[in-house]
């Protein structure tokens, strides 16, 4: 909820702040995002893993780091949260709880810069995963979101729930339902081409298991705390 309210409220919040300036608006509406990011995983990390995207929970669901129930379980919540996120969004700024966007968004280069937004992000997690890094990744997946709003003619959404939740709010940051499902497919696509660069170039090992709940934030274990401190050995990506 917060991710859709964050994405969808700095695009009207810019839109209102710097009218006809385009270029000054998406200035606007990326650095919101990517501070906002930065924070809300800090925020939930440490309860869910910041599972905010069904694209990094499918894939984390095949490395074997979450089971396919939880899975299964994380999608709707996705869904639900990102759409109430666009209606808090709509009300915040004064507008009507629900309304569809009207700006169509699916052509070819538009498909092609969400597979390469999704598989960037996917291999970013799972890269700071297999390489021990994952304190890094608050940051890190801000930073990358931030950039891809600039490098991707799609401005990067990279995650079929936001996807879906943008489609309710019709203001700078929304999508038509017309160019939605075209947007998830491509998003699915990218997913999987990340899980293969991610096995390419990061090869399976005892050690090296990705699992994106303790990508993010580790969670804590209570056995393995001690007088509120969390052992060593309780961190990371196991």
């Amino acid at each position: 909820m917060l991710l859709a309210a964050l994405v969808i409220g700095s695009g009207i919040a810019a839109v209102q702040l710097s009218p006809g300036q385009v270029g000054l608006q998406l200035v606007e509406n990326a650095a919101a995002t990517a501070a906002g990011l930065f924070a809300i995983i800090l925020m939930v990390g440490p309860v869910s893993g910041a599972h905010f995207n069904p694209v990094v929970s499918l894939v984390d669901a095949v490395f074997g780091g979450l089971s396919w129930r939880d899975a299964a379980a994380y999608l709707p919540a996705q869904v639900a949260g990102c759409v109430a996120g666009a209606v808090l969004a709509n009300l915040m700024f004064d507008r009507s709880a629900v309304s569809i966007a009207t700006h169509h968004r699916a052509s070819g280069a538009h498909l092609l810069a969400e597979v390469v937004a999704t598989a960037g992000l996917v291999l970013l997690i799972f890269a700071l995963a297999r390489s021990d890094r994952a304190e890094r990744a608050p940051a890190a997946v801000g930073a990358y979101i931030g950039a891809a709003y600039w490098f991707t003619s799609s401005t990067s959404f990279a995650n079929p729930a936001i996807t879906v939740g943008r489609m309710f709010s019709d203001s700078f940051a929304g999508i038509a339902p017309a160019s939605a499902p075209a947007f998830v497919a491509v998003q699915m696509v990218g997913g999987a081409v990340g899980y293969g660069l991610v096995r390419l170039f990061y090869p399976p090992t005892a050690a090296a298991r990705a699992q994106a709940a303790q990508i993010v934030l580790p969670h804590a274990d209570p056995a393995a705390t001690v007088n509120g401190a969390q052992s060593p050995a309780s961190r990371g990506v196991s």
